[in-house]
């Protein structure tokens, strides 16, 4: 069960499946899911209701929600939509909590990611959220590409202060800076979540960073210091976004993050067993 700790840890399954080189079957992400379910995080990011075509690691969600025991824990389920498509898909499912959307501050990755401008994102975000409200979900924007951008698009603190107050205005309150291609520095990351924070306290504010295996201190350490109290992982380092078309460093290890906030005194109701079998796991079914 989980505690009353401030912090949040949320393991992404989903992004470690969604690029993964080799299909993986039903059957095992139901096993994996629902052993992850077991450890006691706050959040499992456990599918993507998106085109299959696009993702077709993802067309199967559909079956695998209905399939996952969340029933003797509090640890929330999230899922990621692109649309109003998706999104009418998700809300038809009582296990799922969290809506997921991925909003870029660059409008090249945007119309890579979500095949849509800005201001079509942007409406997306309405009509997602007006489902959310009619189903009793709640919205996580991921700010993708949140830290800059390797395509030349402009990057500085009062875009992504206008962006992050748009989202706010449309009652958005979980806010999530994505590390999409892993190229934010420490000093990046501080910037954006002093900037943020500093504007918006009452929004609750999280990281998804990318890491290498000599960087990703570092950078947990600089999102930690600024008071961000959220954070994303993958078991193994696993993932990445396969619509960014860069060679990417992978999805910051949770284990990594877990070691590091237990150092601090943190996260101390996490199911070692659980956590330990998980990882038994993930070592059988992503195997290159």
């Amino acid at each position: 069960m989980m505690g009353a700790d401030i912090f949040k840890l949320i393991e992404c399954p989903r992004d470690a499946v969604q690029g993964w080189h080799k299909p993986i079957a039903t059957a095992d992400k139901v096993r994996y899911i629902n052993q992850l379910l077991k450890v006691g995080f706050d959040t499992i990011d456990c599918g993507s209701f998106v085109s299959p075509k696009a993702i077709p690691q993802m067309a199967d969600t559909a079956v695998v929600i209905p399939q996952l025991s969340n029933v003797n824990t509090n640890t929330k389920l999230l899922v990621i939509v692109a649309n109003q498509r998706g999104a009418q898909e998700a809300v038809q499912f009582d296990e799922i909590h969290y809506l997921g959307f991925p909003f870029s501050i660059s409008p090249t990755f945007q119309m890579r990611n979500t095949n849509s401008s800005m201001e079509e994102s942007e409406q997306r975000v309405d009509e997602i959220i007006a489902l959310c409200n009619k189903y009793g979900k709640e919205l996580v924007i991921y700010m993708s590409m949140g830290f800059g951008n390797p395509y030349g698009d402009a990057y500085h603190a009062d875009i992504l202060l206008e962006w992050t107050e748009k989202m706010i205005r449309k009652g958005v309150q979980i806010i999530s800076l994505a590390d999409t291609v892993g190229l934010a520095s420490p000093d990046q990351i501080s910037m954006a979540l002093k900037t943020l924070k500093a504007q918006y306290a009452e929004v609750e504010w999280g990281v998804h960073l990318h890491s290498s295996a000599h960087n990703w201190e570092e950078k947990l350490s600089a999102a930690y210091n600024e008071g961000c109290l959220r954070f994303d992982g993958a078991l193994k380092g696993i993932g990445g976004c396969p619509m960014a078309n860069d060679d990417l460093v992978g999805n910051m290890k949770t284990e990594n993050i877990l070691l590091f906030l237990q150092d601090r005194g943190h996260l101390q109701h996490i199911n070692q067993d659980a956590l330990a079998i998980s990882l038994d796991i993930a070592n059988e079914i992503f195997v290159s």
